[in-house]
């Protein structure tokens, strides 16, 4: 089982949420030869602005792959502007592992992830659509969002 963190914003992770569906961009295809069924995916969403008020990063939840990854070109996906006409039709169904009541604050965690090498410029790790993670820092995650003992 391979444990990785994806990339997203809140309007995709809530479309997961209902649809129960992981997708990601063109350019990532070869993501498709290495997820599994049996894999889990935490679901890291951006900083974002909603009206006056700044969402801090977070991670939102814990997902386990279910199929087999597939292509579907269908809409399904809200694309962000700087993404032009992408669908992120390379996908993957899932199921809940645990969805946090309340988001994670991502910021807090970094000195304690070791995939995050260089603690200053942290974002770069989180700017491809899922990377994969050590185990010890998905439970870490699990653990500090009061998922796992």
């Amino acid at each position: 089982m391979t444990h990785w963190i994806a990339s997203s914003n809140r309007d995709n992770q809530k479309i997961l949420d209902a649809k129960h569906i992981w997708g990601v961009p063109k350019r990532n295809k070869n993501l498709m030869h290495r997820v599994k069924p049996g894999d889990t995916i935490l679901v890291y969403v951006r900083q974002e602005k909603e009206g006056d008020t700044i969402l801090p990063s977070a991670i939102t939840g814990a997902y386990e792959v279910v199929s087999e990854p597939y292509e579907d070109h269908a809409r399904l996906f809200t694309t962000p502007p700087h993404m032009g006409d992408e669908v992120f039709p390379f996908r993957m169904k899932v199921k809940s592992v645990a969805v946090f009541a309340e988001p994670l604050e991502f910021k807090p965690l970094i000195p304690d992830l070791a995939f995050i090498t260089n603690k200053k410029m942290w974002s770069g790790h989180l700017r491809q659509a899922m990377r994969e993670i050590p185990a010890e820092d998905y439970h870490l995650i699990l653990q500090r969002a009061g998922e796992e003992a």
